[in-house]
């Protein structure tokens, strides 16, 4: 719990802002191309605004930090038996965070992430992959874009999506459709684009007891209301969707109040449609 107490004060300063968490081998020199696309997409996200965390280590961490900057970055570093140093691009920030606990560390990156770029890496890399992929499929955490970076010729990532089907999807143990909650890409401005068009339009959700309320940045037209209640009928548990005012559930998002909204009587099931209603939102095909 103190963990947890001193990270939510280093982060609430900065909660208006969008933040990418980083994830990826910490081995990976600083001459491999994989560090050079980490710290390239680092890189362009300062540049669009957003801020990034990344565990504060060496290898693709380190890439992370270097191309944000001190200023636009976060590190949420671990404690080991060996001792894993904070990278110089961090080291002695404020925005500097120990933990001696995995769980209340990675807690932190996904609870504070707008986005989850993955790139290639051993356990603890699949680990954070699994995780962000099983809270946003059980509903557990916000729906966020979860982006593998790959080098163009690279095959790390499309080799683990044929593992998927060839052996996951074939049995049954999660279906196709489920697939669609992560993106393969291989350019940082891709990476980049793909966060920034998701919030586009769309801001935020919250269920209100039953109810989902979807806050968009500009008001609904009437053409999309239509097109979202007869494309995602499938996941409506009654009534149609609808534009509506904030509900009184909501009184302790003071900070969203502004935003315009649909009522939406989601089934809290496919939440792989909820990411495709998103993107519908956003104008996305």
């Amino acid at each position: 719990m103190q963990e947890l107490r001193h990270a939510f004060r280093i982060f609430a300063p900065y909660r208006h802002i969008r933040k990418v968490s980083i994830f990826g081998s910490t081995r990976v020199p600083e001459h491999d191309p994989y560090y050079h696309l980490a710290r390239s997409v680092a890189q362009e996200l300062a540049q669009a605004g957003l801020m990034v965390i990344t565990g504060a280590g060496p290898g693709i961490m380190q890439a992370g930090h270097e191309g944000a900057g001190r200023d636009k970055s976060f590190g949420v570093n671990i404690k080991l038996p060996s001792v894993q140093a904070a990278n110089p691009f961090i080291l002695n920030d404020p925005k500097l965070m120990d933990f001696h606990f995995f769980f209340t560390r990675k807690l932190m990156s996904v609870k504070e992430a707008d986005a989850v770029v993955i790139f290639p890496g051993g356990f603890g890399t699949h680990d954070e992959l699994l995780e962000s992929i099983t809270l946003a499929q059980t509903g557990k955490s916000q729906v966020v874009p979860i982006i593998l970076m790959d080098l163009p010729q690279g095959t790390y990532w499309s080799r683990w999506r044929e593992f998927l089907r060839d052996d996951v999807v074939s049995r049954g143990y999660i279906v196709e459709r489920e697939m669609k909650f992560f993106k393969i890409l291989t350019r940082a401005q891709a990476a980049t684009e793909e966060i920034t068009g998701f919030y586009r339009n769309f801001h935020s959700y919250r269920f209100v007891k039953q109810d989902l309320v979807i806050r968009l940045n500009h008001p609904p037209a009437p053409a999309l209301i239509d097109r979202l209640n007869r494309d995602f009928a499938d996941i409506l548990t009654e009534g149609k969707i609808s534009q509506t005012e904030p509900l009184c559930g909501e009184a302790e998002d003071p900070d969203t109040l502004h935003l315009h909204r649909l009522l939406v009587r989601f089934n809290r099931e496919d939440f792989f449609r909820l990411r495709q209603m998103i993107d519908a939102i956003n104008g996305v095909e």
